[in-house]
């Protein structure tokens, strides 16, 4: 695989250290979400945020290979040996991340729609046996960290609680970003703005308990 083309939160890449000899796509798929990430932050306007995750879905249906290569993300994700087995889950996650793009703040609808998609199709890109209802229970709790606006906030929370109880089943990464947020969620608190002192110890304890 190609050197990693981006550079990655500190829980993620924290939480990739654990997927063994998976982690380097771990990584990988980890920097796809973060640049889907960073295309929601910085559009101004819903049209040109449209467009350029439209260009996502044709970069991930362009079976030439063709579009966009020459970004190191786009070839990283090509030369990876399991693209065709995760495409289905990496568009998931460009639909998911589409509904962040309405203007705030985001109704229910709109919110499960961004976890199923982002957080169901994240988590299966990681690990096929993952459940895609952990992945959208994580998904809105790393949003109730992030969103800024206190309404969808609020709605976050109280819909990811609507997801539990979820089975932690899959690889050690996976069970791990699922007991973090299922720790939060259950007591009705929103996920970090980081990775504090006090989540890194609470994953470090739950990997030696091998939760």
């Amino acid at each position: 695989m190609v050197n990693e083309p981006l550079s990655i939160a500190p829980l993620p890449r924290l939480l990739a250290s654990y997927a063994g000899r998976e982690a380097a796509r771990h990584r990988l798929v980890w920097a796809y979400d973060a640049r889907l990430a960073d295309v929601v932050r910085t559009t101004r306007e819903p049209m040109v945020g449209q467009m350029r995750l439209t260009w996502w879905h044709e970069v991930l249906s362009d079976d030439s290979g063709t579009k966009g290569r020459g970004d190191p993300l786009v070839d990283a994700l090509r030369a990876d040996p399991g693209l065709s087995a995760m495409r289905d889950a990496l568009l998931a996650m460009i639909n998911g991340w589409e509904m962040l793009l309405d203007p705030l703040p985001l109704d229910e609808d709109a919110l499960r729609s961004f976890a199923d998609g982002r957080g169901g199709g994240l988590f299966r890109a990681l690990d096929h046996s993952a459940d895609p209802k952990a992945g959208a229970l994580w998904a809105l709790w790393d949003l109730s960290g992030h969103i800024g606006d206190a309404t969808t906030t609020q709605r976050a929370v109280a819909l990811a609680q609507s997801y539990l109880p979820v089975p932690s089943r899959g690889q050690k990464a996976v069970k791990l970003a699922t007991g973090l947020a299922r720790h939060d969620i259950a007591l009705g608190h929103t996920g970090p703005q980081a990775l504090t002192p006090r989540l890194y110890l609470r994953l470090l304890r739950m990997a030696a308990l091998g939760r």
